[in-house]
């Protein structure tokens, strides 16, 4: 349990020490594409233990000096598949934002889309002894929640405070200094497959890269695409990268869920190379261009021309309706979407006051998917660009970037984990977290 949370602390202390010095990077590694922001901060960074329990606790002014992106490679269903493609076009990108910041970045701050997620919400409860909520009585709340049994092979990549109540009065983000008698707290613990996040690591730590820090994609896309508004009332960002497909639920500004389908924008360009008989480049090139969902009597007489290079004329010079096209790409997204309904349906998305559902990544660019999306999961669906950062480029900010740029928010306004509070050796739960400790003491 302490080497997790002394584990944790490191990393957190080697952001804080990056951002000093004024400069780290953040990669957003993808089945589809790998994407590299270098930040630099102005002048030394805020970041303190003690800003409080809330959501953007740390604040820090930065902007966007290097960007770039590349094909990912050796990834599938957001995992490392083959390590050394993966470690090369990782090398790659990074030493292309180098290039374009003009300076030498030695820590980086990374997400994971894959990896199995899962969530969990603790509660936990304590008297308080001064009749005053103290900062130790803040650790001692967080370690009383009493953890499950998190299965074999289950890493903890999240544990955040989400809600406070002091004698019953809930609602509280920072129940510090006030009075009461009993207090408690409830706590979102994120899990995720140990294998695939310590493949992560190792494959960064090959590119001669300090890892100051693993983040959820699905929970930095919420960040960056949802509106103040949404995240406050409730809503769901459902990310739709190449190889997954990621669902977070956030309220009251907190992530209280999160969870991915295995499937994504990659499956959609395989049905259409297999469907119409095409190379997978072909197959990306007509998702890109002349892909949809929603079929008009226009679409059956607006023709596409193939294209190809087997060689042979007839194969080559084929073409095919749009209408076809639509018709391969629809029943792949209505799987996915329906999938994203069901996980919405476990998480109780349903009970929630505000039920926003917002789509972002690379492949909610199709047309006509927030249409069918307000059909097969609610009313309420728009597509979300992520929010403008300073020094980010036109090109950056297509909503494929949503978990790169939510990436780059979370490191300069961390939210507060349950191992930023000093806790007293004493109060260490006796079994929460233990395997987790030991396999972040292993790899960070």
């Amino acid at each position: 349990m302490k080497d997790l949370y002394q584990g944790q602390r490191a990393m957190r202390n080697m952001r804080r020490q990056a951002m000093q010095r004024g400069v780290i990077a953040v990669l957003d590694i993808g089945t589809s594409k790998i994407a590299c922001l270098v930040l630099q901060f102005d002048g030394p960074s805020q970041f303190r233990e003690t800003d409080g329990v809330g959501p953007m606790a740390g604040q820090s002014n930065f902007r966007v000096i290097g960007t770039a992106t590349t094909r990912s490679r050796g990834m599938r269903y957001g995992e490392i598949e083959t390590m050394a493609e993966t470690e090369r076009a990782i090398r790659t990108v990074i030493q292309s934002a180098q290039k374009v910041a003009g300076t030498r970045v030695d820590h980086v701050i990374a997400c994971i889309s894959g990896a199995r997620p899962a969530s969990y919400g603790l509660a936990g409860e304590i008297t308080l002894p001064s009749g005053k909520v103290t900062e130790t009585d803040v650790a001692r709340v967080l370690a009383s929640c009493d953890v499950p049994d998190f299965g074999r092979g289950r890493e903890v990549l999240h544990a955040q405070p989400v809600n406070f109540a002091i004698d019953g009065r809930s609602g509280l983000s920072d129940p510090r200094d006030q009075s009461g008698s009993r207090l408690a707290c409830d706590m979102h613990v994120l899990t995720i497959d140990g294998d695939a996040a310590g493949n992560l690591v190792h494959c960064i730590r090959r590119c001669d890269m300090e890892l100051a820090g693993v983040a959820s994609a699905s929970y930095a896309a919420g960040l960056a695409a949802l509106v103040e508004d949404e995240q406050e009332l409730g809503a769901a960002c459902i990310d739709l990268g190449g190889g997954t497909t990621g669902v977070s639920v956030f309220i009251k500004k907190h992530m209280i869920f999160a969870d991915a389908v295995r499937f994504g924008g990659d499956l959609i360009t395989q049905d259409i190379a297999k469907g119409l008989r095409v190379s997978y480049a072909v197959a990306e090139r007509l998702k890109t261009l002349h892909g949809g969902l929603e079929a008009t009597g226009r679409d059956d007489r607006e023709m596409i021309e193939l294209g190809g290079s087997t060689g042979d004329w007839d194969t080559d010079r084929r073409s095919v309706s749009r209408a076809d096209l639509i018709g391969i790409m629809r029943p792949r997204v209505e799987e996915i979407l329906e999938k994203v309904g069901e996980i919405l349906e476990a998480a109780g998305f349903d009970c929630m006051p505000a039920r926003q559902i917002v789509l972002t990544g690379g492949s909610s660019q199709i047309p006509g998917l927030d249409v069918l999306a307000s059909r097969i999961l609610g009313q309420n669906v728009r597509i979300g660009r992520p929010l403008r950062i300073q020094g980010l480029p036109h090109n950056a900010t297509a909503p494929g970037f949503s978990s790169a740029i939510g990436l780059a928010l979370l490191t300069a306004h961390p939210q507060d984990e349950w191992w930023d509070f000093d806790m007293p050796a004493e109060h260490y739960p006796a079994r929460s977290l233990r395997r987790a400790y030991r396999w972040f003491r292993n790899n960070w």
